[in-house]
């Protein structure tokens, strides 16, 4: 399959694509935990003023008053609710995304710890799927189109059901994005099924419950190595005669090890732009890393506003 006809399937190239796809969805609101953090603010304020969303932030609210002021921010199109205990903060902002006063959850200056246990708060929370997972999206300069990446911050060691459920997550945000049929490579060191190497029976096992159905709305293949989810090139060199090889738009990492590692090594060495959501609640997550560029906040903003 070409690259001028998959990328017509959504015609997504670039990370700004989602500001138009967002502004189509509609305005969308986003609860702020624990929202008196500088680099958080500054990423919800300029994104606010691209007019795409507008905000709940619930936190300390002096000293959100008084980053707003330093910063010079507009806070015109957002609501500040005072609460100065983290663990209540993000209970609170949980509370506004769950009874639908807001379509997007952010964390802000409270650790993932307390944040996520707010989230997945069994009476309380926000948890719809087995698993949350972690879906980040990319722009990398030598590749023809976006392409996804999963899971390289939750979940340290998925198992073969894990997996699925990492997969579906996936999926269904892609689906909501505008992707019909998104091409999942199972990420491996090798392209063939080896048994000493478990991950690609795992990959293989996969690729085949997909073809038969018991994963929808894409299209599955592997074990794939690196150079073969990237490379058509590479794929037809080695005989891979396959919808994915060379064409992904989802990459499937065996392990947080190698989902981790391929994620700063797009974003720190292959001058990459990014965005990501952790997937698998009620509504979109954002979780950004203290490493995350400005750039990336905003981007990741903009990725869970841009869900229809």
């Amino acid at each position: 399959m070409t690259t001028k006809e998959t990328v017509g399937i959504t015609g997504l190239t670039k990370l700004s694509d989602f500001s138009e796809l967002a502004k189509k969805s509609g305005k969308k609101k986003v609860a702020v935990a624990v929202a008196h953090d500088e680099h958080c603010l500054e990423a919800v304020c300029a994104v606010m003023k691209k007019g795409i969303i507008d905000a709940i932030l619930v936190g300390n609210e002096k000293k959100i008053k008084e980053i707003a002021l330093k910063l010079n921010l507009d806070l015109t199109n957002a609501t500040i609710f005072n609460e100065e205990n983290d663990a209540l903060a993000v209970k609170r902002a949980v509370k506004f995304v769950r009874d639908k006063e807001a379509d997007i959850l952010m964390k802000g200056n409270v650790t993932s710890a307390t944040f996520l246990r707010g989230v997945l708060d069994k009476e309380q929370g926000l948890r719809k799927s087995e698993v949350l997972s972690h879906f980040s999206i990319f722009e990398v300069p030598t590749y023809h189109k976006l392409i996804g990446l999963t899971d390289a911050a939750m979940v340290i060691a998925p198992d073969l059901k894990t997996k699925v459920a990492i997969i579906n997550n996936a999926v269904e945000f892609m689906n909501k994005l505008g992707y019909p049929r998104p091409k999942v490579a199972m990420l491996c060191a090798v392209e063939m099924v080896n048994e000493q190497m478990p991950a690609t029976l795992e990959a293989a096992l996969i690729a085949k419950m997909n073809q038969r159905g018991q994963i929808k709305n894409c299209i599955i293949d592997g074990p794939l190595a690196y150079d073969n989810c990237v490379s058509s090139e590479s794929a037809k060199h080695k005989g891979i005669i396959s919808d994915v090889a060379g064409d992904a738009d989802l990459l499937v990492a065996a392990d947080i090890e190698a989902g981790n590692a391929l994620y700063k090594c797009w974003g720190f060495s292959a001058n990459a732009q990014l965005a990501a959501v952790i997937l698998g609640a009620t509504a979109p997550i954002i979780l950004t890393s203290r490493s995350d560029t400005e750039e990336s906040k905003q981007a990741s903003i903009i990725l869970a506003a841009a869900v229809n």
